[in-house]
This record gives C-alpha cells, sequence and structure tokens, in this order.
C-alpha cells in the first residue's frame, strides 16, 4: 500500500485573512482601547467649566479654530483609533440631541472606562462590568427623575427667569461668560419667538459681521441677511417699503447666454431678429407677472440680471438675486408667501408681506431687513465681534445656549449644576450598592466613584484644592441628603455652596441623555475583545502605474 511507513503528510496552513491584515485580541486589546478612550479625555479634560481653557486647533488646511466647545474640538480632532471614535461619536450625539454637556460626557465615559480598567486586567468578564454599569445607568436616570423640579409655566414671568437661568448656567463656561446678562435675555427672546410647539432651532438665523464689541449684537425681529451681489441699476431701487408686498421665485430672470455648441440656422435677417425678439419677450413677460401681481420686494435663489435690475428699478420695486436657501425659507415662514418656480398666473394670494422692509449698513456690510412680519415664527441673531475666530467661537456659545433653553421650554424639570447633581447620584449609588451582592456591587460602587470626575474637574481646572473640596462635597451630601441635596462646587465664591438657590440650574434631560450615552459607549468599548484592521489596497493609480486597459496609447495589434 502506497504511503506505509513514510511520515505522516503535514496540514497545510490555513489563510483565512489577506496578507498584511491586522488582528488584535484578547484583554490586551480591552485595555489598549481603554488607554486609548483616556488619551482622548485628557485632552478636553482641562475645557470643562467656567475657569476651563480654550484649545486652538489648525486643520489640514490651515484654517484656525479656538474653542472650547466639547463637539467642535471632537469633531476637529483627527482620530484615527477605532475604539477612541466612538467618544467622537457620543459628544456629536450629545451636542445634536441636546446642546450642551459634551464635554461632560466625554468625561464621564472615559472615567467609567478608567475605573474597571484594573477589573478588566484582573480578569473578571466584561458581560459583568457591562451589565453593573446598565444597573448603574438605570438607577441614576431614575433617581434624577425622582428628585429634578418641576417648573411652574403658569407665571410667565418665573418661567422666563428659568429659561435665563439655564442659558446663564450654559454660557459660564464659555467665551461670553462675561457679557452673560446681555446675551441671556437675547437667547431668550429668540427662543420665544420660535413655534412654541416645534421650537425649530434653524429658525434661529446667525449672521456674523467682523468689528464692532460684543455688545453690538442685536437681535431681529423678523429675517436679516446679507446683501446679494447685485447689477447695475440697483441703487436705483428704493431701499425701504412700509408694509410692501413680498414675492420669492426660484426663476432665473436675465437673458440667456448661447450655448457653445448653438447653432441656429436662417436664411433672412428678419428670421434672426424674429428668434432675438422672441428671447426678449420671455423675460419680459415674466417681470410683466411679477409688476402686475403688485409686489413691492422680488427675492430668487437664481441670478437676476441687469435687465431685470433696471426694468425693476424704473418701476420702483427692490429686488436680490442668489439668495441662500435657508434665508428664502426663513423669508417665507415670516412674512407668509410661497416659493414659486414660475411667473406664470402669478397673484396676489402668493406674496408675503411684513411691517417695513428696508436695507441698512451694518458695519462694513449691507444687510436687507424684513421687521414686524405677521407670521413671525422666525428671527435673526446678528453678531459683531473682533476677530472672526472669535465671533465662530461665540455662534457656538451660543447655538449651546439655544439648544438649552430648546430643552428646558420642551421637558420642564431642572437639577442644579456645578456637580451637586453628580455628588448626589454618587452618594445614592454608593448606598444602593451596599445592597447588592456579588461582583456587582463593586461595578456600580466604581461607576459612583466615576461620576465624581465632574466635580473634581470642575475644581482641577479653577485651580481648588480637588482633595479638600471633594471630601467636603462626599461629607455634606452623606450627613444629610435632603438638606445638601443640591451642594456643589460654586466657582465664584470658591467654596461648597447650594447651587440650586444661586441659580447654577440644568434642564435634568441634560444630565439623563449624558450619563445614558457615556455608558453606552463605555459598554460598547468594554464588549469590543477584538480588532481586524484591514491593510490599505494598493491604489495603482497611486504609485504612478497605469490602470490595465485605461492608456490613451494604441492598442496592441491583433495577431493573425
Amino acid at each position: 500500500m502506497a504511503g506505509r511507513g513514510q511520515m505522516p503528510m503535514m496540514q497545510p496552513q490555513v489563510i483565512v485573512l489577506k496578507e498584511g491584515t491586522d488582528t488584535s485580541q484578547g484583554v490586551p486589546q480591552l485595555l489598549s482601547n481603554i488607554s486609548a478612550c483616556q488619551a482622548i479625555c485628557d485632552t478636553i479634560r482641562t475645557t470643562l467649566g467656567p475657569r476651563g481653557m480654550d484649545k486652538l486647533i489648525v486643520d489640514s488646511q490651515g484654517r484656525v479654530t479656538i474653542s472650547n466647545d466639547g463637539a467642535t474640538i471632537m469633531k476637529l480632532l483627527d482620530v484615527v483609533q477605532p475604539a477612541a471614535r466612538t467618544l467622537v461619536d457620543i459628544a456629536r450625539a450629545q451636542d445634536a440631541e441636546v446642546g450642551d454637556g459634551t464635554t461632560s460626557v466625554v468625561l464621564l465615559a472615559g472615567e467609567l472606562l478608567k475605573e474597571v480598567k484594573d477589573y478588566v486586567d484582573e480578569g473578571v468578564s466584561s458581560q459583568i462590568i457591562i451589565k453593573g454599569f446598565r444597573k448603574a445607568a438605570d438607577l441614576a436616570i431614575n433617581h434624577i427623575k425622582e428628585i429634578a423640579i418641576d417648573t411652574d409655566r403658569s407665571d410667565k414671568a418665573e418661567f422666563r427667569s428659568l429659561l435665563e437661568k439655564c442659558a446663564g448656567t450654559s454660557m459660564n463656561s464659555k467665551l461670553i461668560g462675561s457679557q452673560k446678562e446681555f446675551f441671556t435675555k437675547m437667547v431668550v427672546d429668540a427662543v420665544m419667538r420660535l413655534d412654541q410647539d416645534e421650537l425649530n432651532e434653524d429658525m434661529i438665523g446667525m449672521k456674523k459681521i467682523p468689528g464692532g464689541a460684543m455688545q453690538d449684537s442685536v437681535l431681529v425681529d423678523g429675517v436679516a441677511f446679507k446683501k446679494s451681489f447685485s447689477y447695475a441699476g440697483f441703487e436705483q431701487q428704493p431701499k425701504s417699503f412700509d408694509s410692501p408686498k413680498i414675492v420669492c421665485l426660484n426663476v432665473e430672470l436675465e437673458l440667456k447666454a448661447e450655448k457653445d455648441n448653438a447653432e441656429v440656422r436662417v436664411d433672412r435677417v428678419s428670421e434672426y431678429q424674429a428668434i432675438v425678439d422672441a428671447e426678449w419677450k420671455i423675460i419680459f413677460d415674466k417681470l410683466d407677472s411679477i409688476v402686475s401681481a403688485g409686489a413691492n420686494v422680488v427675492l430668487s435663489r437664481l441670478p437676476i440680471g441687469d435687465l431685470a435690475t433696471q426694468y425693476f428699478a424704473d418701476r420702483n420695486i427692490f429686488c436680490a438675486g442668489r439668495v441662500s436657501k435657508d434665508d428664502l425659507e426663513r423669508v417665507c415662514v415670516a412674512t407668509g408667501c410661497r416659493v414659486q418656480s414660475t411667473t406664470t398666473d402669478l397673484t396676489a394670494q402668493y406674496l408675503g408681506t411684513c411691517e417695513r422692509f428696508e436695507e441698512c449698513q451694518i458695519g462694513g456690510q449691507r444687510f436687507n431687513v424684513f421687521k414686524g412680519c405677521p407670521q413671525a415664527k422666525t428671527c435673526t441673531i446678528i453678531l459683531r465681534g473682533g476677530a472672526e475666530q472669535f465671533i465662530d467661537e461665540v455662534e457656538r456659545s451660543l447655538h449651546d445656549s439655544i439648544m438649552v433653553v430648546r430643552r428646558a421650554v420642551k421637558n420642564q424639570t431642572v437639577v442644579a449644576g456645578g456637580g451637586a447633581i453628580e455628588m448626589e447620584l454618587s452618594r445614592y449609588l454608593r448606598e444602593t450598592a451596599r445592597q447588592i451582592e456579588g461582583k456587582q456591587q463593586l461595578i456600580i460602587t466604581a461607576a459612583a466613584k466615576a461620576l465624581e470626575v465632574i466635580p473634581r474637574q470642575l475644581c482641577e481646572n479653577a485651580g481648588f484644592d480637588t482633595t479638600d473640596f471633594i471630601t467636603q462635597l462626599r461629607a455634606r451630601h452623606a450627613q444629610d441628603p435632603e438638606r445638601f441635596r443640591w451642594y456643589g462646587v460654586d466657582i465664584e465664591e470658591e467654596a461648597v455652596a447650594d447651587l440650586f438657590v444661586k441659580f447654577v440650574w440644568e434642564p435634568a434631560v441634560v444630565k439623563i441623555n449624558a450619563i445614558a450615552s457615556a455608558v453606552e459607549a463605555a459598554c460598547l468599548i468594554l464588549s469590543v475583545d477584538e480588532t481586524v484592521t484591514s491593510q490599505k489596497s494598493q491604489d495603482p493609480m497611486a504609485q504612478g502605474q497605469p490602470m490595465p486597459g485605461r492608456g490613451r496609447g494604441r492598442g496592441m495589434p491583433m495577431g493573425h
């Protein structure tokens, strides 16, 4: 028989993954992911709170951004570690959902992972840790709902005061903290002008004009947008109207140039003249229908040419072409008109109106302003300031405050900020953990300790004695949970104080969302035990090699 007495055949090596694929697995991979997340947290740790520092980030195009907004910094950091990108995602989600607490949510997720890192190293199963974290999150969120203070909307002055305090708390840690009183009123006014059922923040326009001081910023009750490019004849048009009729178009009002390859064959000169006359008749018919509809202000997304500009100027009509889509939509919402894609059968019912329209000079730019709009569910904030980066940061700060006020209107419960709610939750979880048996007790206690990162970092950024403040807060919250429930870090007085009395308020939904997102992110990272990174494919074009069959030369001769 063949093969008897021979050496047994060696098993062939099975290659499942493509050559060059990087695989890492097991506990070392888990610890590596946790370390990467901690590195991200260390980057934005110093931006938390009223005494937080700013980060200056230069991107690949050389654009400079100065910000202490967690979501903005995370977005601009080019994070390549796959697990650490999870933290970037939760910061974006927090920003989109509630607008504030983006730095807190990243720090909390990083601290949760840091607290259980030793357990992972000692061989505790990830699933036990995940189960403990989820239980801790449920306990914490339910406790927030129990102790959050419900606000009374029946007293409008009281409710407005509450919204201003929520906006002020959000601004404390921003660049505009020094002008808090000025901007809180502006933000609350802007949100209260929106449709209170929808509260669509896109209806609040923000326009930035370099120059002047922050206090020169204004809130326009209606719509304002920068004057668009205009042709000759524009200066002859009237620049203000009382109770104008406004039409918004998506129509090009200029003579169309022939295409490069257009060809018209004519036998007689009169035929050519007939073609030219037809073109002119088409545009004049459009212009006549707009005038006959009774419009005083004509806005269009597409260009309005020099012929149309002069035509409107002769008839005392204002026109503006190339208006951006967002501005045109806000004009429609405010004035009650509808965007028309044709001028055929244009009647007065499709036109909008407002109390006053004017073109005015703000700083070095001219703005078209619509005031006193009957349908006004929109407004515009015109921001002033020195450097361009400074105004960009003011815009981001106001966006966060607007989102917080919007959330406070929708969800009418508030809690104290300044680390007070985190210390209260930490105490509650520690006490609850004592009644739970097994390893879950350790995990819930770790989650309780992780919550202390917020007050600890607030103290550290303000230059306070962290150990002393955290010890005081633990003692107060343990001594009498009812009386000292809202005690946190008072940055202004450099002491431990009741922050609810000091009006450092935040919507409860901000904290609930932050805890839920942080725990989900931590659980996601703990559930990954292997990373498979495929090698980037070699691009022949990048190597200077022609793609097969794509050359411009002659093909190979066919064999006979």
